[in-house]
């Protein structure tokens, strides 16, 4: 028995039913005929109230009206589809539906009456039957659908699976959204108002819901109490500074959601899936920084691109942005194994006509790095090989040396050797002034990569241009302070804050290897290029907002605990020491920095000496010959502090 009615269970009513999602059609059109019989039964009860004993009567039995009234009922909610509709999410158009369906009925049974008269002298139905049967059935059908809706709301309210949400802006975006909102099947958000600081656009209804004025007495008075998030609408976002006109909400402790732009809407309208909340990337003020591709483009078409550190965050955006413009093969170099599997995978996916070769090898091993430049003869190198945490490199200098001194030594001697192009090195603000290993050592391969150039370029060989590229944090990037703090708020806190005073610069990972690119095509060999990276921000109030943005309320859901700056950690971080200046270049964001040189007959043995003092594992040995390559190297927080008395 089960088998043989086993197709039941596939059909859409009864797992509608199993799943108690929605109540099945034919369920619904059930229930609107007994609601239209109730109204004929009304209607004919009172108009026979007045037409008692009447001739028509006795030709025309109480069921063959019914049967008829209630048949060409079925067929006008069919041509009108009232019954498909979801009841909860029942709105202006269903009861336009309703309306048709009922008045279309009445009509054709006026007529129908009408015409019969004329023939026979006989009416089937009272007009004033028919009259009333249309109002009560109205009423009852749009009840039923409100009821189901109210009943629905209330509960899923309650039970916090409906949010109320409030939008930001009263444009086109806007109502797009709020149109969304109201017909998506799936909404799990409620419409309660606008908000818009548009004097003219407040205390205006639109779309059944008042526009509200944005200011804090309005948001503290109403808004709060009606809405749980806001949504901002993209053109909105783009006309504010999200960095200060969105802290009105967060402070209120309102959940700020965003859309994507414009642009990129389907239909005319996104859906709930693309409604999400908003990121901190979004709240940092940071203006996005266009880049012309045409200089790029000209280089690197067709060329042999080698990128170390191919499968890390920086390296692996680069290679990314390398591939849009078509190198003729693109070498991926990097040592750790899963990463770069990962990397290869995601670019054979999407660039399967882009020639990759991933080459596993690590920038320290010269002999695996002379075979690969042998094989594969690059055109360009963007080295972004390097490591790069400070408390880890405070702890193990030796190594910091290893990879941030001696692999670049050596990639960029053989840069030389095989006659590239351009070498580009990917360093960091921590380079300026460093108060830690991880800096110094990065400062010492720009000094070397800097000195190497002035010493080819006085010999009369200036086939390869070394360009060196510095910038502040990364958005997103392995490590950096954001995932850190995300994860930290996901598992309920604490998040810790090394220091309440402690500031950064940031720049998206796009942004910043855009800017590489941009760089290294300017660059004429020798420049130190420095990014124009906005205004700093203080890590405290970056972890509050993240906060917020999880809709938490800091120091009471989630706390933020102060653990002390770490070894080798600063407060603020410099692009330039007191010693440097800039010189401008054609984009506004990019400038030269004005940086002291070294001589690299002077600079290249000490150089080789330190390599040799990290290969004894020395680490006190190691650091102070950092100290005394790099004067301004004094060391914070830090072991090594006693090496500067």
């Amino acid at each position: 028995m089960k088998d043989k009615y086993g197709f039941l269970q596939n059909t859409d009513i009864f797992s509608h039913i199993t799943n108690l999602k929605y109540i099945p059609r034919w369920l619904v059109l059930a229930v609107d005929l007994i609601l239209c019989f109730v109204a004929f039964y009304i209607a004919f009860y009172i108009s026979s109230r007045f037409y008692s004993n009447h001739h028509d009567d006795r030709v025309f039995t109480y069921f063959q009206r019914m049967s008829i009234i209630l048949s060409l009922q079925v067929i006008f909610f069919w041509l009108f589809h009232t019954y498909s509709g979801v009841l909860r999410y029942s709105g202006y158009v269903d009861a336009t539906k309703l309306l048709f369906a009922v008045s279309s009925n009445i009509a054709i049974l006026s007529l129908g009456n009408f015409l019969l008269y004329q023939v026979t002298s006989m009416l089937m139905f009272y007009y004033v039957a028919l009259f009333i049967y249309g109002v009560i059935a109205f009423l009852l059908l749009f009840c039923l659908r409100l009821g189901v809706k109210t009943i629905y709301d209330y509960f899923t309210q309650n039970s916090g699976q409906i949010v109320p949400v409030m939008i930001y802006g009263t444009q086109s975006a806007a109502i797009g959204i709020a149109k969304m909102l109201r017909s998506s099947p799936d909404n799990k958000y409620k419409l309660v108002g606008f908000i818009d600081d548009d004097k003219n656009a407040s205390e205006r209804v639109i779309m059944g819901v008042k526009v509200y004025k944005l200011d804090e007495e309005t948001i503290e008075r109403i808004v709060v109490k009606k809405a749980k998030a806001i949504i901002v609408s993209p053109v909105k976002l783009a006309q504010i500074n999200p960095n200060v006109d969105l802290d009105i909400f967060l402070n209120s402790n309102l959940a700020v959601l965003t859309s994507p732009p414009m642009s990129i809407w389907k239909n005319d309208m996104p859906t709930i899936k693309q409604i999400k909340s908003i990121q901190i990337e979004d709240l940092l003020d940071r203006p996005t920084i266009d880049i012309s591709s045409d200089n790029i483009a000209k280089q690197l078409q067709s060329k042999v691109i080698l990128i170390t550190g191919a499968a890390g965050s920086i390296g692996s955006e680069i290679v990314r942005q390398v591939v849009k413009f078509k190198p003729s093969l693109i070498v991926l170099l990097d040592q750790a194994e899963s990463p770069m599997h990962t990397l290869r995978l995601e670019l054979e996916e999407q660039y399967p006509d882009q020639n990759f070769s991933p080459f596993l090898g690590d920038v320290r091993n010269k002999e695996r790095m002379e075979y690969m430049m042998d094989m594969y003869r690059p055109d360009y190198i963007y080295h972004a090989a390097a490591y790069k945490h400070v408390p880890l490199m405070e702890d193990n200098p030796v190594e910091s040396i290893q990879v941030n001194v001696k692999g670049t030594k050596i990639m960029s001697d053989l840069a030389v050797k095989y006659k590239v192009e351009r070498f580009v090195m990917v360093s960091t603000d921590k380079a300026v002034n460093p108060t830690n290993v991880m800096g110094a050592s990065k400062r010492i391969a720009e000094i070397y990569v800097q000195s190497l150039f002035r010493k080819l370029c006085a010999s009369g060989n200036c086939t390869t241009k070394f360009i060196t590229t510095r910038f502040g944090n990364v958005l997103g990037s392995n490590g950096s302070v954001i995932p850190h703090f995300k994860s930290q708020i996901e598992k309920g806190g604490p998040v810790t804050v090394t220091h309440p005073d402690i500031i950064r610069y940031f720049m998206t990972i796009p942004e910043a290897c855009m800017l590489v690119l941009e760089a290294g095509t300017m660059g004429d060999g020798g420049e130190i290029f420095i990014f124009d990276m906005g205004s700093p921000v203080k890590i405290v109030n970056l972890a509050r907002k993240m906060i917020r943005l999880a809709g938490f309320v800091p120091e009471v859901d989630i706390k933020i605990e102060f653990t002390g700056l770490r070894p080798g950690e600063k407060l603020y971080e410099e692009l330039l020491n007191h010693k440097e200046t800039t010189q401008p270049t054609y984009h506004p964001k990019i400038m030269i920095a004005t940086v002291q040189t070294y001589e690299y007959d002077l600079v290249s043995p000490k150089i080789d000496e330190l390599i040799q003092y990290s290969f004894l594992c020395k680490n006190f040995l190691t650091v102070s010959l950092m100290k005394k390559i790099v004067p301004e190297f004094l060391s914070k927080n830090s072991q090594y502090e006693r090496l500067d008395v």
